[in-house]
C-alpha cells in the first residue's frame, strides 16, 4: 500500500464521511464499523453515519467494561472493544473442504467462498498493527493461509488515529500506537477541538488517493495538522497501564518457575477470554463432520492454548496444569514470539485484562516477575 508521492491531507465533515461510507459501498465494499449494540460496541456493517456510536465512550478496568455518555458527539471518542477485525480476517468458524460419495468415488471440493471485499472503518493504531502481525502469521513463510490472504488482498483499511486512551491500554508501551502507522489506505483524526466536527484524512495508498480525491472535502490546513497531532499526543500521555519491555524475553524466558506462576494460577479460570478477545492470537483446531446421505466437510474453529485438548499428544495434554497454561499463553505472547515473528505478539490494546472476567493485568504479572527474578526449570513453555 505505498502511497502516491505528494498527497497532500484533507479535511472531511460529517456529511463527507458518509460520503466515504457510500464511496466504498459502491465500489463493492462491505464496510464495517464501530456500532452500539448489546451493553458493547461492537463492529458491524453499517450504511450512514448515524449508525456509528456518537456520545458514547466506555470505562474499563481489569474484569470491568462499562458504556458511558460523553459531553459531545464525537463518532469515534472510545477505546478498543471486546471485538476485534480478526474476526473478519480469520473467522471464528470456517469450512475448509467438503468430500461426497459418488459412485466413481469420493469427490473433494475446496469450500472457500469467493473472499468477500470489507472496508474496515476505525481501525485503531493498535488493532493495525495487530493486522500486520497476523499478516506475518499467515502470509509469509512456507506455509500461507490462501482464505486469509484473499480477504486481506482485497481489504480497503481506514485507520483511526485514537482520541482516547482506555483504562487498560497500553499502546505506547508497545510502540503500536495511538498514532497508526503502517499499511493503510486512508487514516483519520476526528477533530472536535474545531469550530466544526471534522475529519482530518491522510493517505497511505494510490487506492485511498482515488477515492478521497472522489468525495466532498477541503484542503488541511497547518491549524489541522497541529491539532491532530496535539490530539494523539495528548492520548499518548493518558494511557492505562504501561509495560517495561527493555529484557522482557529474557527475563521471562528465564523464569519458568517464578512463584508468580503460581499465583496467578489460583486466580485464572483457564475460560479462554484473553485470547477470544486478543487480536493476535491465531490457535485454531478443526472438526469434520458428515452425515448419512454419504457427505463430509472439515471446519476451521477458533482455539485457545487454555483449553487441556490444544496440547493434546497420545498419552494425554502437554500443559496439564493452570499454571502451565497461563505461562505459556504470556511467555509465547510477549518472548518466544519474537522468535517466531520477528515482533512481539501483544499491541498493548489492554482486551485481555479488560475481559479477564477475575481482572488479571498481564501488565502486572510481567513487573512482578521482574521485580524478584527467579530463574529455575520447569515443564514446556515454548511457542505454538
Amino acid at each position: 500500500m505505498d502511497a502516491p508521492p505528494n498527497t497532500a491531507p484533507a479535511v472531511l465533515d460529517r456529511d463527507g464521511l458518509q460520503a466515504l461510507i457510500e464511496a466504498l459501498a459502491e465500489r463493492g465494499f462491505r464496510v464495517l464499523g464501530p456500532t452500539l449494540r448489546d451493553g458493547a460496541i461492537l463492529y458491524d456493517e453499517i450504511a450512514a453515519v448515524a449508525e456509528l456510536p456518537a456520545g458514547w465512550t466506555e470505562r474499563q478496568g481489569p474484569g470491568h467494561y462499562r458504556l458511558e455518555r460523553r459531553d459531545d458527539e464525537a463518532l469515534f471518542g472510545f477505546a478498543a472493544g471486546p471485538q476485534s477485525w480478526k474476526r473478519f480476517l480469520l473467522p471464528p468458524s470456517e469450512i475448509l473442504w467438503r468430500v461426497r460419495q459418488e459412485e466413481g468415488g469420493l469427490i473433494f471440493s475446496n469450500a472457500a467462498e469467493a473472499a468477500p471485499r470489507y472496508a474496515f472503518l476505525g481501525v485503531r493504531a493498535c488493532d493495525l498493527q495487530a493486522i500486520a502481525i497476523q499478516d506475518r502469521v499467515f502470509c509469509e513463510g512456507p506455509y500461507r493461509d490462501g482464505a486469509y490472504e484473499r480477504r486481506r488482498r482485497e481489504a480497503f483499511i481506514v485507520a483511526l488515529n485514537c482520541s482516547v486512551a482506555g483504562g487498560t491500554c497500553f499502546c505506547v508501551s508497545m510502540g503500536s500506537g495511538p498514532k497508526a502507522e503502517g499499511a493503510f489506505d486512508l487514516a483519520l483524526t476526528e477533530l472536535l477541538d474545531t469550530e466544526c466536527h471534522e475529519f482530518l484524512v491522510e493517505v497511505g495508498s494510490a487506492a485511498g488517493a482515488e477515492l478521497l480525491a472522489a468525495l466532498p472535502q477541503r484542503p488541511a490546513t497547518e491549524s489541522d495538522l497541529a491539532a491532530a497531532a496535539a490530539l494523539v499526543a495528548r492520548t499518548a500521555g493518558c494511557m492505562g497501564r504501561t509495560l517495561e519491555t527493555e529484557g522482557l524475553q529474557e527475563l521471562l524466558e528465564g523464569n519458568p518457575e517464578h512463584p508468580r506462576w503460581d499465583e496467578v494460577a489460583e486466580r485464572c479460570l483457564t475460560c479462554a477470554n484473553c485470547t477470544m478477545v486478543c487480536p493476535t492470537c491465531f490457535c485454531t483446531t478443526v472438526e469434520d463432520h458428515s452425515d448419512l446421505a454419504g457427505s463430509a466437510e472439515r471446519v476451521r474453529l477458533w482455539d485457545s492454548c487454555f483449553t487441556l485438548d490444544f496440547s493434546y499428544i497420545h498419552g494425554g495434554s502437554v500443559r496439564q496444569s493452570d499454571k502451565g497454561r497461563y505461562r505459556q499463553w504470556m511467555t509465547h505472547k510477549l518472548a518466544s514470539w519474537i522468535d517466531q515473528f520477528g515482533s512481539s505478539g501483544c499491541v498493548g490494546c489492554g482486551r485481555c485484562i479488560t475481559w479477564c472476567p477475575v481482572g488479571i493485568d498481564i501488565t502486572e504479572e510481567a513487573a512482578a516477575i521482574r521485580a524478584t527474578p527467579h530463574a529455575s526449570k520447569g515443564e514446556p513453555h515454548g511457542g505454538h
